[in-house]
């Protein structure tokens, strides 16, 4: 378990000083902007298919499962194989996972954000449920006034972007690959931007994991390549 909590001190601090920090400002700017142009509300009525909504629904139990089943396999095949090359991949995902989750949830507990109406799949409204009403601007600021679960920014955007940003920050020499690789978090964030999360969750998502992402990625590249 040592693996997992590498520079985990360092790398926290580094989630949040310098221009890193600066990140997270632009994710909270960019989500007023959004907000207050009611896009986001837009985008929710845009995106009300039956077609979307089965699309999205796998992603929503594959960003949940992957962090939960894929790392423990590639640590397996490192412990099976002897590959401390695969234990150090494997710890690094780990650690940018747990970070990513985290953080997002920590930010939740103050943005209290209310989710949108997510078992509204259809044109305009629900039957029995009346008219759809805009909460979009909806913040509960506080602590633990929305939860943990729910809200802002998107979790499994966070997350998904987290892994894919540190694994492509220790795969740096295969390009092809790494392009590749974003379709997965783009795929995760994309579908829980028209389900259960606002598209301004999606975005701050992708930029606070990107960030998480890239420190943890960068503290374990020289543990990575020297094994």
């Amino acid at each position: 378990m040592t693996g997992l909590f590498h520079c985990l001190p360092r790398n926290v601090l580094g989630i949040f000083t310098g221009r890193k920090l600066a990140w997270h400002a632009l994710a909270i700017f960019l989500t007023i902007l959004i907000v207050e142009s009611d896009f986001d509300w837009t985008w929710y009525l845009w995106t009300r298919e039956e077609t979307l909504w089965w699309l999205a629904r796998p992603a929503i139990i594959l960003g949940g499962l992957l962090p939960i089943l894929g790392i423990p396999s590639i640590l397996l095949a490192g412990w099976v194989a002897k590959n401390r090359a695969y234990r150090t991949l494997g710890w690094a995902l780990g650690q940018a996972a747990l970070l990513g989750y985290v953080i997002s949830s920590s930010y939740k507990a103050f943005t209290g954000r209310i989710p949108p109406p997510f078992t509204m799949r259809f044109h305009g409204e629900m039957p029995s449920h009346g008219p759809l009403v805009d909460t979009s601007h909806g913040f509960q600021l506080g602590f633990l006034r929305g939860g943990i679960f729910w809200g802002w920014p998107s979790g499994h955007t966070t997350v998904a972007f987290a892994m894919t940003v540190c694994l492509i920050a220790l795969w740096a020499r295969h390009k092809p690959w790494c392009y590749l690789l974003l379709l997965y978090p783009l795929y995760v964030g994309l579908s829980v931007s028209v389900s259960i999360h606002w598209f301004s969750e999606f975005v701050a998502g992708v930029i606070i994991g990107s960030v998480i992402g890239t420190v943890v990625g960068n503290c374990f590249k020289d543990r990575y390549t020297t094994n």
